[in-house]
């Protein structure tokens, strides 16, 4: 498939799965930065091709790298928890990452890397369209938002988000990771955001 076909524009619903996975196949063998080098394989994404609700995180950890499937280790399965609660399964949802490779030793991915990336996330953006938009932790919520405040500040919020023909209510929430090393008080706190998630899938239109 050529790079017209995959960034060309945006395909009909009923072909966003199919487009997804041809998109999927030609990140497979990316090499636009350092990152291919040393991952095992490309961690796309996974869920519903026209999913409501899309959850972004920073990328890969080792679990992901060697599975190949965003969020499958210990923050995963935390992740999964938290969108039970809300009615909801992994594959009533979209996820995915920032970058698709693992950064070494699981650092922040570098300008470059991210830039590299972009088209990957803007394609995914514009086929799954989702309503509304989960940022996972402080380095996806700045760089989705473009900010540069802290996600202690940011968490819970509902902001306006436009990118790549999507125009979502974007809630910023802690990375699971983090509510395992922070505890109750920080699992009580993801949990109302996601609360938040909930009342506005069931408001049916942005903010």
């Amino acid at each position: 498939m050529s790079a017209e076909s995959l960034f060309g524009g945006p395909h009909p619903a009923h072909q966003a799965g199919d487009a997804l996975a041809d998109v999927g196949r030609a990140a497979a063998a990316c090499e636009l930065c350092g990152l291919a080098r040393g991952r095992t394989q490309v961690v796309f994404g996974t869920g519903a091709p026209d999913a409501e609700l899309m959850f972004v995180g920073e990328g890969p950890g080792e679990q992901e790298d060697l599975q190949g499937v965003p969020f499958v280790g210990r923050a995963g399965k935390l992740l999964t928890q938290l969108i039970e609660g809300i009615g909801l399964t992994r594959d009533d949802v979209y996820i995915a990452n920032v970058v698709k490779c693992r950064p070494p030793g699981n650092r922040d991915p570098l300008p470059d890397e991210i830039e590299a990336c972009a088209p990957w996330l803007d394609r995914q953006l514009e086929l799954v369209r989702p309503r509304v938009l989960v940022t996972l932790g402080n380095f996806a919520t700045k760089l989705l938002l473009g900010t540069s405040d802290g996600i202690t500040k940011l968490r819970g919020r509902e902001f306006a988000f436009g990118r790549a023909g999507t125009e979502a209510v974007l809630v910023p929430t802690l990375h699971p990771a983090a509510v395992l090393r922070g505890g109750g008080q920080r699992l009580a706190e993801v949990r109302a955001d996601f609360v938040r998630v909930k009342r506005l899938l069931a408001r049916g239109a942005p903010a």
